[in-house]
């Protein structure tokens, strides 16, 4: 983890380029296709793709992949809607895959 403004950060892997504050970060406990993922409150210098319905593990979704504003690395996902009443709090949310973020240290 960086400093960006003071703050610690997590950025892009790939590039470097920073993506969430250390402040925004609400759990470290969800599942993606590469392993671990991180669920951020907020994301910063990124690009959201086209919604589309997913069926995840715990549940239909409608999500949209997130990009690196930088080099277009694919980084995760936004959910944009939760059909099941138990999984709105997602809503607005986004997961980044742990394996396209830079280490903590």
């Amino acid at each position: 983890m960086a400093q960006f403004g003071g703050n610690p950060f997590f950025s892009c892997r790939n590039c470097q380029n920073p993506l969430a504050q250390r402040d925004d970060l609400i759990s470290k406990k969800f599942v993606t296709k590469s392993g671990a993922g991180y669920m951020f409150s907020h994301a910063m210098n990124i690009i959201v793709g086209q919604k589309e319905d997913r069926k995840l593990m715990t549940g239909v979704f409608s999500i949209a992949d997130i990009f690196c504003s930088n080099c277009g690395e694919v980084l995760g996902w936004k959910y944009v809607r939760a059909y099941d009443i138990s999984q709105k709090y997602k809503e607005g949310k986004f997961i980044i895959e742990r394996a396209k973020i830079a280490k903590e240290y």
